[in-house]
């Protein structure tokens, strides 16, 4: 089978020699007496990754650092162009980063994946003061969700080689953009290794998320849509001449909100989210449209058309209340998900979030894992211990051996 770098090539993957200009300075950090021979490393990549910006569609810069860093320390490391999304500055590219060791890629056994794409705003990256220890506190955009996994992927794998302890051949890093609008990086991955003949079949795919460093039996699913309401417009004092598209809305959204929109019993309930509510023009007019934008966290399977039975049920509840007001646009969706969790040494659970896992098609096993709470990410305070990457440089080693077993 050909390598992986010759087909990447030829799928429009860019060597890296153009990215070094970006590098930046890994200053050391003085830390506590019998840390981890890696802490200085660790700490220094994540600091860098959580000091540059890098809110979905322009990732750019966070991404050449990536590429130089990797680089430096022996891997090859090569760009695989995404489309731009309305977000990305004009004059800039997206792309993923893919990189491995060795002298050659094969086709990887397992593939180390995590999102280099962060929410808005960006928070500048601090640290507690004084000497660092496994209880520091360490804060920014992106520290826990997700360059938190990066970092702490990279440093595991580091260690491994450094060690010996498996064929570098065997593992691939897959830093995607765009997870969190939409998973358009993790679908370029996906098209560009659909396109070989044959495929490539990864024995394993270790997805970083924050899991609290446990590991995930699975997530939930998403539909993610669009509710139009219209009405008749008219004046205030005689609504009984229109119809308010404002109180069709109010009256469908409080009926979802009440609805059984299904359940399981890993994943608990279905929820429905009213993420954002307009409508009407001004206080004395019946308003003649309401929209609204909602995301469904889907407890129930099979993960290719559990949405669909959830959207059914939406459109019930909008039919209902009239069938002809409503008009609902669904961008994507999939069903609950799940993954492999049962490995020697991790603690379980589940998680209610969506992640890039259903954008990769293939017959491989699935790992969840990371470090940080999901309940501090996409906050104003997002943050992280010391302790939380250093247990996940440990955690990824071990998933990695794992997954490498015959």
């Amino acid at each position: 089978m050909r390598s992986l770098l010759i087909v990447f090539a030829a799928l429009g993957l860019v060597p890296s020699a153009a990215c070094h200009e970006h590098q930046r300075s890994l200053g050391s950090i003085a830390t506590e007496d019998g840390a981890p021979s890696y802490r200085d490393e660790l700490l220094s990549l994540h600091k860098n990754l959580v000091s540059i910006p890098s809110i979905s569609g322009d990732e750019n810069a966070v991404g050449k650092f990536l590429v130089d860093y990797l680089t430096e320390r022996g891997y090859h490391a090569d760009l695989q162009f995404v489309a731009p999304s309305d977000s990305t500055p004009k004059g800039k590219e997206r792309f993923n980063v893919l990189a491995w060791k060795g002298k050659r890629m094969a086709t990887p056994k397992v593939v180390v994946s995590s999102h280099i794409d962060v929410v808005p705003p960006h928070i500048p990256y601090g640290i507690d003061s004084g000497k660092v220890t496994k209880e520091t506190m360490i804060r920014g955009r992106g520290s826990v969700d997700a360059k938190g996994s990066v970092a702490s992927m990279i440093t595991a794998l580091n260690q491994l080689d450094s060690a010996n302890a498996i064929n570098t051949n065997d593992v691939m890093l897959v830093f995607v953009v765009g997870e969190e609008a939409g998973g358009a990086g993790m679908q370029a991955f996906n098209n560009s290794i659909s396109k070989m003949k044959p495929p490539p079949q990864f024995k394993a795919v270790i997805f970083g998320e924050p899991t609290e460093n446990q590991l995930a039996c699975g997530h939930k699913g998403g539909l993610f849509c669009t509710v139009v309401a219209t009405g008749v417009p008219g004046h205030s004092g005689y609504p009984w001449l229109g119809k308010s598209a404002n109180e069709l809305m109010v009256r469908a959204m409080t009926k979802i909100l009440d609805a059984d929109l299904g359940s399981s019993k890993l994943f608990g309930n279905t929820t429905f989210n009213i993420g954002t509510f307009n409508g009407g023009l001004a206080g004395n007019v019946i308003p003649e449209t309401a929209r609204v934008k909602f995301v469904t966290r889907v407890a129930i399977g099979p993960e290719a058309t559990g949405q669909l039975v959830v959207k059914e049920k939406i459109q019930a509840i909008l039919d209902e209340v009239d069938e002809d007001a409503f008009e609902m646009v669904c961008d994507h969706g999939y069903g609950s998900v799940e993954c492999d969790c049962e490995v020697d040494g991790f603690k379980q659970v589940t998680v209610n979030y969506g992640t890039d896992i259903p954008n990769l098609a293939g017959n491989h096993t699935r790992y969840l894992y990371g470090p940080g709470t999901i309940l501090v990410a996409h906050g104003a305070r997002e943050n992280l211990t010391v302790a939380d990457l250093e247990e996940a440089v440990e955690g990824y080693q071990k998933l990695i051996v794992h997954a490498l077993k015959p």
